[in-house]
């Protein structure tokens, strides 16, 4: 399997395999995950389906970007100026939380990290617009604040590295190791981080 990067060829069913396939895909996991069921629930051709995806792959990572897409402006959409930063990093945190513990996003990141040795493109892809794509609007966000003079930060690029982290403490190591119970990802335990993510992250960086 070549690790360069395969051009994907829109038309007018693309969305309707987009969204077979992520029914699929959610349904029954990546591998289980059959081109002739995705094609069927599509209602299209295989034909058609390879067409406008060659590689199973590919299809799970558009699903993915777009889904990531998709929560970022869901997320930006809510971003007020008059709203209180701590506010808006609360809801950037649920964000973040919500999908680090859906079975989606454990499995677009799994599938990323095992197939990054023989298909790094997926793996780079996945990064740029999943953990890239979060980290460039948060920071974005903090430079907002900062030019306002509601946060006071040097560097804004590892405070929003800081940031995403903390909302992952207790949470993604537990998912990624496969050690975690129902209690790691039970609405309370995830409350939890929302909190001492934002409260740590007021503490540094606050204005006082």
């Amino acid at each position: 399997m070549t690790a360069k990067p395969q051009v994907i060829v829109k038309g007018r069913k693309f969305d309707q395999v987009l969204q077979g396939a992520r029914t699929v895909f959610m349904r029954d996991g990546f591998e289980r995950a059959s081109v002739d069921d995705i094609a069927k629930e599509a209602g299209v051709s295989k034909a058609t389906l390879y067409a406008y995806f060659p590689d199973k792959r590919l299809l799970f990572l558009e699903i993915a970007k777009a889904e990531c897409r998709r929560q970022a402006e869901e997320a930006e959409a809510q971003i007020d100026e008059a709203i209180p930063v701590a506010q808006v990093l609360r809801l950037a945190a649920e964000k973040l939380t919500a999908f680090l513990v859906s079975d989606f996003g454990q499995r677009i990141f799994r599938i990323a990290v095992a197939e990054a040795a023989t298909f790094p493109a997926l793996a780079h892809e996945f990064y740029h617009y999943g953990p890239k794509l979060v980290h460039d609007r948060i920071a974005d966000f903090l430079r907002c604040a900062v030019d306002r003079g509601e946060l006071t930060i040097d560097d804004i690029d590892l405070a929003a590295e800081q940031f995403t982290q903390l909302c992952k403490a207790g949470i993604h190591d537990r998912l990624v190791f496969g050690v975690g119970d129902d209690s790691c990802c039970a609405p309370a335990a995830v409350a939890r981080v929302i909190d001492g993510a934002v409260q740590m992250f007021m503490a540094r960086y606050g204005r006082r």
